[in-house]
């Protein structure tokens, strides 16, 4: 889960960098189809901390 929320985290910041186009052509075609996500990415960058949460919720030591 922890690679999980990794990974949300280093999308949550391609989409923000994306929607300031900050990295070319490949934020346009990133905001093309993840539109949503371009417009708030707070919401993927949540879903990383979610996900973070569950992993350290349900994690055997």
């Amino acid at each position: 889960m922890y690679f999980v929320a990794a990974v949300l985290t280093i999308l949550s910041g391609l989409f923000y960098a994306a929607s300031h186009h900050e990295i070319g052509s490949l934020g346009v075609t990133m905001c093309q189809y993840g539109s949503p996500f371009c417009d708030n990415p707070l919401l993927v960058l949540v879903a990383a901390g979610l996900a973070a949460c569950w992993g350290a919720f349900v994690s055997v030591r």
